[in-house]
């Protein structure tokens, strides 16, 4: 597919909405649309609504064994037609054919060369090298540009970048590396069109690159079944100094408070998924504009 600016927006489940998805396809890069771990059919649905109309390509974002829990979400996805359907953290491959039949396009996030390849031999046809600097869930075991250089340089497959991406030169760095494009999530997520709430924006914009970790503390305590090598990377708060190699610890009480802390929006507990270009998102945007200054296009 063309796209007029080499930039797909990393599909953030709770954050990647139809809104964000139209509104940077219309800018001329990819809009995904992202079903997290708590994705259903119908909230994928209630997203679509958002891009009814729309003229340009879209993609879908699903999570490969949130699918396997729900495989309807996997067919309400095909039946949108999308130029790009992506399925991480998974093992089955089988969704492949399934989108090829569709006539979508397929990507899959990978954390080193030996996850590449066996994505590229299961026939996906684009390749997210996401680095370890990259917001949310994924295995952080290498960089983004020492993936990106060794993806590109073994596998035949266009390779998006992902991970750190937050400006302008970072985006011309990885392209001067050989990747297709980037696979932007962070820089985007304050946009005005994201489902992020105006307390979680500001407490992006006073974060600084330093300011995210691994964790599966949320995950542990919000019972959500990721697996143990796919940590997500937040912003540090106070839930994360107590409970972050405690894990086992988290009793019902923390629980308590921390659904009741995501409830009121307050995020000195509640969790914000950010990668390391954090403290390069400054204040809300529209997409367009966040889209034209990573081309260089905007100011």
């Amino acid at each position: 597919m063309a796209l007029q600016v080499p930039i797909v927006n990393a599909p953030m489940g709770g954050v990647a909405g139809g809104r964000l998805a139209a509104a940077v396809s219309r800018a001329g890069g990819l809009g995904m649309i992202g079903m997290g771990s708590s994705a259903t059919t119908a909230k994928l649905e209630d997203e679509l609504a958002h891009t009814r109309g729309l003229d340009r390509p879209l993609g879908i974002g699903l999570i490969g064994w949130v699918v396997d829990r729900e495989p309807a979400l996997l067919d309400a996805a095909l039946a949108a037609r999308p130029a790009l359907l992506s399925v991480s953290f998974g093992d089955d491959w089988s969704w492949v054919a399934r989108a090829h039949d569709a006539g979508a396009t397929t990507a899959t996030q990978v954390a080193d060369l030996d996850e590449a390849r066996r994505a590229a031999d299961a026939g996906v046809d684009v390749l997210v090298a996401r680095g370890a600097e990259g917001g949310g869930h994924g295995r952080p075991r290498v960089g983004t540009l020492p993936l990106l250089a060794e993806v590109v340089e073994q596998m035949s497959v266009p390779v998006l970048a992902a991970g750190g991406i937050g400006s302008a030169r970072a985006l011309s760095a990885v392209l001067a590396a050989g990747a297709a494009g980037a696979w932007v999530g962070t820089a985007l997520a304050a946009c005005e069109e994201s489902l992020l709430t105006d307390p979680a924006r500001a407490t992006m914009f006073d974060a600084h690159s330093a300011d995210t970790l691994t964790t599966r503390a949320f995950d542990v305590a919000l019972g959500y079944p990721w697996p143990l090598e796919l940590p997500e990377r937040v912003l540090r708060n106070t839930f994360t100094d107590r409970w972050r190699g405690r894990e086992d610890e988290i009793d019902d009480a923390a629980r308590d408070c921390l659904r009741a802390a995501i409830a009121a929006d307050d995020y000195a507990v509640a969790p914000i998924n950010a990668g390391q270009a954090v403290g390069q998102v400054t204040s809300t945007e529209p997409a367009a504009a966040v889209i034209a200054r990573l081309a260089g296009t905007g100011t």
